[in-house]
């Protein structure tokens, strides 16, 4: 960590007023997004010197992750991204269908054509990201189809739970992406896209729920798997 080329973090568009703000902001979504590796240290002065800021607004951007359990204090005060065992893994998928679950259905009534265009662009820009194997872009769009989707109700008050969730399986989601991909026989999305054209709540919550259990939530399961097989 103290050498900056493990740093990747992508720039996010946005103005914010204080520096503050600009370095959470980035933080956050570098970890939402997987760029850090699980079990990273984030040494304030090496984060600050990449992200071209004081110490300051690095060190309370790392006491709010800390607080939205992103990131993990030690007991000798060190901040890591966090590993997670095969229990809270689990965890974090069933929290992702659920709450996705319901943010989409609680969205299809205000989807609109002019939305689904928009995201039947975002599912073309995957797959050449998938294509080209852009890890970095592929887990930005991603994580864009959905939000697009779920934002689509102007109601919804569900966003900051989904991202909490996302925030925590980001690093490891990531860390795996090549895996996820080759068990995406079928191209969900394409479900997904197709429920919303028909209207289709049942079959909204199915796709997404395949969505999530069929790329990361197999990944996963394999990867705990395969660390048991060789602990044993």
């Amino acid at each position: 960590m103290d050498k900056l080329s493990h740093f990747e973090m992508p720039v996010i568009s946005g103005e914010y007023i204080t520096a503050h703000e600009a370095v959470y902001h980035r933080l956050r979504n570098a970890l939402m997004v997987g760029a850090i590796k699980p079990g990273t240290a984030m040494r304030i002065r090496a984060l600050a010197q990449y992200l071209g800021h004081s110490p300051t607004p690095v060190r309370e951007a790392l006491r709010r992750l800390s607080s939205e359990n992103a990131l993990q204090v030690l007991d000798n005060r060190r901040i890591i991204v966090p590993l997670i065992n095969a229990g809270q893994f689990e965890e974090l998928i069933l929290l992702r269908v659920k709450l996705e679950c319901l943010a989409a259905e609680r969205a299809l009534p205000y989807v609109s054509q002019i939305l689904i265009d928009h995201m039947i662009t975002i599912d073309t820009q995957m797959d050449r990201a998938v294509s080209k194997k852009s890890f970095d872009a592929l887990s930005v769009l991603n994580q864009e189809f959905h939000t697009v989707l779920y934002t689509a109700n102007p109601n919804q008050t569900v966003m900051p739970l989904v991202e909490s969730v996302w925030l925590q399986l980001g690093p490891f989601q990531r860390q795996m992406m090549n895996k996820t991909l080759s068990y995406y026989v079928v191209d969900h999305h394409k479900h997904i896209i197709n429920a919303l054209t028909q209207r289709d709540t049942k079959g909204l919550c199915n796709a997404i729920a395949a969505d999530i259990c069929e790329g990361v939530g197999r990944a996963g399961k394999e990867v705990f798997a395969s660390q048991s097989e060789q602990c044993a």
